[in-house]
């Protein structure tokens, strides 16, 4: 009962990060018109000073979710520089975006079980936290290097794909059990060497994959490198944006 109390109050929190998307590309007196509210609690809600109950929230989100296309207002905000890099700093510094991509997860596996939630250093850490204090499971973060202390690693290695670089990943032993249901999150994805490296760590510990979060996926390749994974567990891709035209 308490965590589905704690639940609804932070779905009513997004609603104030929704309302601050909104106004960027709309003007109060458009919103308060499409959303049936005045300005003055328009106001109020998008400033944080009072918060819709949980069934307007769910209205509320419906409309804005109808006349605010969130994924586009964060594509203009996403850049490639002149080797097709992208520049992914709304999804690791910006709170409203973080919010609004770590609600979009706790929306799509709430109902699934979740003991941990899974990510590589570094720029998936951001959404990868959020995504875990709202679902109130423990964080596990694979690096690619060891630390001081810990005797016993999951080791995972891949190939960049058109590179001759190998590349490995290290889990504390004692985060992931047998016992254990992971969510998988990669902040950016384009061939999906990296991501099919942290589900053969969970299976290789006889871990359930609660399900996959992609947050920004690049092109098509990694469809390719990932359609059996596809098929056999719960995908979800936040944003999906086109490889840039000069690679």
């Amino acid at each position: 009962m308490k965590g589905t109390r704690v639940r609804e109050l932070r779905y009513r929190m997004m609603i104030t990060d929704l309302l601050r998307v909104a106004s960027e590309s709309q003007t109060y007196q458009e919103l308060s018109k499409h959303l049936g509210l005045s300005p003055p609690i328009l106001s109020r809600y998008m400033r944080g000073h009072v918060l819709p109950s949980f069934e307007r929230a769910q209205e509320l989100y419906e409309k804005l979710m109808e006349i605010t296309n969130i994924k586009e207002a964060l594509k203009r905000k996403l850049t490639f520089d002149e080797n097709g890099y992208i520049d992914n700093t709304p999804l690791v510094s910006e709170m409203t975006w973080l919010k609004i991509a770590s609600n979009y997860a706790l929306e799509k596996f709430a109902g699934s079980r979740v003991t941990k939630v899974l990510t590589s250093a570094v720029d998936g850490v951001p959404v990868a936290t959020l995504v875990a204090n709202l679902l109130e499971v423990d964080l596990v973060v694979a690096k690619e290097r060891k630390e001081v202390g810990i005797s016993e690693y999951i080791e995972g290695t891949y190939v960049l794909r058109g590179s001759a670089l190998k590349r490995t990943l290290y889990v504390p032993k004692a985060s992931l059990r047998r016992k254990d249901s992971i969510l998988i999150i990669d902040d950016v994805i384009r061939t999906g060497e990296k991501l099919k490296c942290l589900i053969d760590m969970v299976e290789e510990q006889k871990a359930e994959v609660a399900g996959i979060y992609i947050i920004v996926a690049i092109g098509d390749e990694w469809r390719e490198s990932l359609k059996g994974e596809m098929v056999q567990y719960p995908f979800e891709v936040f944003l999906e944006l086109k490889k840039p035209q000069h690679q």
